[in-house]
């Protein structure tokens, strides 16, 4: 089926939706998709949004000039195409004349032909003007480092002179990480069969399925993708099964387990499990988990529950347990720019209310000698380390044990912390924590 919409109209619209704070850019996607039939058009869809988002303050600062006066509520999806065309013509995503004569046309498909010359002539004004223009903008945070000003004030008060460098990574494309299904392939018959398709790869020395691109490919056009031999999986989120260590007997549960990433590479490493359960507060998540889990032709069982309130039937407690918990996300933005967007300062907490009410309530079912690892995609010492130290301060009868590799982030009291960029990884914390001895 073909587009109903352009192109760069189906983007303006997604744009609009994000910046008046809707669904995710992950979830807008996925409905695009099943409306774009041509995989160029939804490489180009994901090349337009991810230059828009990635500069999103600074093309909102340029239109405050361009624009005589503010377009009414009314025309969101006009500014979006305005915003979207900007970034195609800094950024030189496509020809400048095919830029401006296709926004013009995405301005008529969505209804908004009065408006059509207005965004011709705000294109070609910046094509004139535009070194002018970018010199001339104010030298504002927000503006110079694509981040609300409340995400840059926590990421300098936790890392100081560090936060320049985290803004920069998330506004930066990230690798491509695959993570091989051991079950079905070697890693190195993996790598001998992306340079057979001319992509450069390498293996990561200290993740053993753990293989990095650094440029993006449609991955789901590999041979192997479809019959589950790979997954996509960032290599820090494959050190968890390295901290987990599954062993044949062992049962072992993954707390808020969609979109089932991590699920699947436990049951992926150690196939003799004596039982694996995945649990998800969302009934929608878990069937996207099953949909995972089928395509690597693997098996676990699945429960939509509030795990603040889960109770474990039958063996009533677990010898491993991923509590992957969740966070602000501060460590993903450059995977997921609308986050930038989406986050709001207000949402820090009910968040780490939510992380401390998951580690009281998975507490009680760790087996004696397991492990508890706790896991987020955020660089915010509150969530991470903050959080580890006030569940230890509430569980005396529980320690973190030193075993975080060094090679991964920086040390901390009770784990350690990637940054995002550090090491090729998203920003992610782990600590292991342990019944005391």
């Amino acid at each position: 089926m073909k587009p109903v919409l352009p192109i760069r109209a189906v983007a303006a619209q997604i744009l609009a939706t994000l910046r008046r704070g809707g669904a995710s850019l992950t979830d807008l996607l996925a409905e695009a998709d099943a409306r774009v039939e041509d995989a160029r058009d939804r490489a180009q869809l994901r090349a337009i949004l991810y230059a828009s988002l990635r500069g999103v303050f600074r093309y909102e600062a340029l239109l405050r000039v361009l624009l005589a006066k503010p377009l009414p509520k009314r025309h969101e999806a006009v500014e979006a195409l305005l915003i979207n065309g900007l970034a195609q013509l800094e950024l030189g995503i496509d020809a400048p004349y095919a830029v401006v004569d296709a926004s013009v046309t995405a301005a008529r498909a969505l209804g908004e032909t009065n408006l059509a010359g207005l965004v011709n002539a705000v294109l070609r004004r910046f094509q004139r003007e535009r070194g002018t223009l970018l010199a001339a903008l104010p030298s504002s945070p927000e503006i110079m480092h694509n981040h609300p000003g409340w995400m840059i004030r926590r990421f300098e008060r936790d890392w100081d002179d560090v936060a320049p460098a985290i803004c920069a990574a998330n506004n930066a494309p990230a690798p491509t990480w695959l993570r091989v299904n051991r079950q079905r392939r070697h890693r190195d018959d993996l790598l001998a069969l992306l340079v057979d398709h001319g992509i450069a790869a390498v293996a990561h020395p200290h993740l053993p399925d753990a293989i990095r691109i650094d440029h993006g490919i449609d991955v789901t056009q590999l041979p192997g993708f479809a019959e589950g031999e790979f997954s996509v999986q960032d290599g820090a989120a494959q050190l968890a099964v390295e901290l987990l260590e599954p062993a044949p007997g062992q049962r072992v549960l993954d707390a808020c387990c969609a979109p089932g990433g991590k699920l699947a590479h436990i049951a992926e490493r150690e196939p003799a499990l004596a039982r694996l359960i995945g649990v998800d507060i969302d009934p929608a998540r878990i069937a996207r988990t099953r949909g995972g889990l089928d395509r690597l032709h693997l098996d676990a069982e699945l429960q939509a529950a509030d795990l603040r309130r889960f109770a474990a039937d039958g063996a009533a407690r677990f010898d491993r347990i991923l509590l992957d918990a969740p966070c602000s996300g501060t460590g993903v933005i450059r995977r997921h720019p609308d986050i930038r967007l989406l986050r709001r300062e207000s949402d820090l907490a009910a968040l780490l209310k939510t992380q401390a009410e998951l580690l009281d309530a998975l507490w009680p079912l760790l087996a004696p000698g397991g492990r508890l690892v706790y896991a987020t995609c955020s660089v915010l010492a509150d969530e991470n380390d903050g959080q580890v130290a006030a569940f230890l301060e509430r569980r005396r009868d529980a320690c973190a044990l030193d075993l975080v590799p060094g090679w991964f982030g920086r040390d901390q009291r009770h784990g350690r912390q990637n940054l995002a960029g550090e090491g090729g990884f998203d920003g992610f914390f782990y600590a292991v924590l342990a019944h005391r001895v």
